[in-house]
């Protein structure tokens, strides 16, 4: 089977998934799949999804597995304690043939946050696979590990690069999971452990002794426009819960669930100082990174004591150009998805899977990047677009 491991998903699922527990236990929620790549009919498919995520639901927490997040010095007992008797459920997902979507497969989870958080990563991992399994039987991996070493001959032959570091963020997008542990294998045996600095996939941190890299995703923040007090405060609310959970450690916000100005109008000279740093994911990176620095000095900080994470659609050169403009001027971080763990020659899927709803209220993601916003109800998205002064067109 595809999943093996409730441990094979991203770090930040967990990171949230215990600020849940300890903050929002009673929160409800409800999650769409979408397809973004044209003529693509993964609809054919639907009943082999549906096996693998029955196949998910009956997985549970190996005592190793707890142990190792009982290691993590952000991961609380409690938290370990409820895994320990915990695991998906299939009430919660539903899984069809629906001519009507692009794509072809209609996706729907619905029920309680700490109990549907998990599903996402595992079961874009599993939409990526069968669709792969299908249409290339027989990659090319000499091919794939050939591209990989041309990116690794890339980073090691950029000079002053002691502070170029790469980290795999690729579970949601690879190409199945035999490769990305191929390519985590290579990096490991062929880049500097300074400039691999580690990995979003636990399972795989844990296995190979690597670190385990996130904090937060977008439905943390879209999850607080329900949760909050006050819409316009929905940002900042989401930001402090955060501090309250984890005393300033996994202190990475992400930017871009409102788009960068609204973010700049509440990331204040208090979360500039509490939290190490930001992630990018939408929009124009240099533009980002530059505004970030202005705004880092602009409120008494030195940018150099802080970090920027790009994990937008990167590419070997393009993390090579942003090095370039921003080393020694800020810290950098970059997390590279597709272009790492699905570069074997046939076109990788843009598959998403957003969170909609939160305690019955729409929620949404005003994205930078035109196309990466997430929203099933017009009329709220017009007044989000309004209570933070955005243009009616942004998206």
């Amino acid at each position: 089977m595809i999943i093996e491991s409730l441990l094979d998903t991203d770090l930040y699922k967990f990171t949230m998934m215990q600020c849940v527990l300890h903050q929002f236990p009673g929160a409800e929620v409800e999650y769409r799949f979408r397809c973004r790549t044209p003529d693509v009919d993964l609809g054919r498919f639907a009943d082999e999804v549906r096996r693998q995520v029955a196949h998910l639901c009956t997985l549970h927490f190996r005592e190793e597995e707890l142990a190792y997040l009982s290691s993590l010095r952000f991961i609380k007992s409690d938290f370990v304690e409820f895994l320990s008797l915990f695991h998906l459920k299939e009430k919660y997902i539903t899984i069809s043939r629906d001519p009507s979507q692009q794509g072809g497969l209609n996706i729907h989870v619905k029920g309680p946050w700490l109990h549907t958080i998990l599903f996402e990563i595992p079961v874009l991992a599993i939409v990526n696979e069968v669709y792969f399994r299908h249409t290339c039987p027989e990659p090319d991996y000499e091919e794939g590990v050939r591209r990989l070493r041309e990116k690794i001959a890339l980073i090691d032959g950029e000079p002053d690069n002691d502070q170029l570091h790469i980290s795999d963020f690729g579970t949601r997008r690879r190409f199945s999971r035999e490769w990305q542990e191929k390519v985590v294998q290579v990096l490991i045996d062929e880049m500097d452990r300074r400039q691999f600095s580690g990995t979003s996939n636990v399972d795989l941190a844990r296995r190979y002794g690597l670190i385990p890299i996130g904090t937060m995703a977008h439905e943390y923040l879209q999850a607080c426009q329900a949760l909050g007090p006050r819409l316009r405060d929905s940002q900042v609310f989401g930001f402090e819960m955060w501090a309250k959970e984890y005393r300033g450690d996994l202190g990475i916000a992400l930017s871009d669930v409102y788009g960068i100005d609204p973010f700049l109008n509440d990331f204040d000279m208090f979360f500039c100082k509490l939290f190490d740093g930001a992630r990018h994911d939408s929009g124009d990176p240099f533009l980002w990174g530059e505004r970030m620095i202005k705004h880092y000095a602009a409120n008494k900080c030195d940018p150099r004591s802080k970090t920027l994470i790009f994990s937008d659609g990167l590419t070997v050169p393009l993390i090579i150009d942003l090095y370039r403009r921003f080393n020694h001027r800020i810290r950098t971080g970059f997390g590279i998805g597709t272009n790492l763990m699905n570069d074997l020659g046939p076109q990788p899927l843009n598959i998403v899977m957003k969170m909609v709803r939160a305690n019955g209220q729409p929620v949404a993601k005003i994205s930078d990047t035109p196309g990466k916003g997430m929203c099933e109800d017009e009329t709220y998205l017009a007044y989000l677009r309004q209570v933070f002064g955005l243009d009616p067109k942004t998206f």
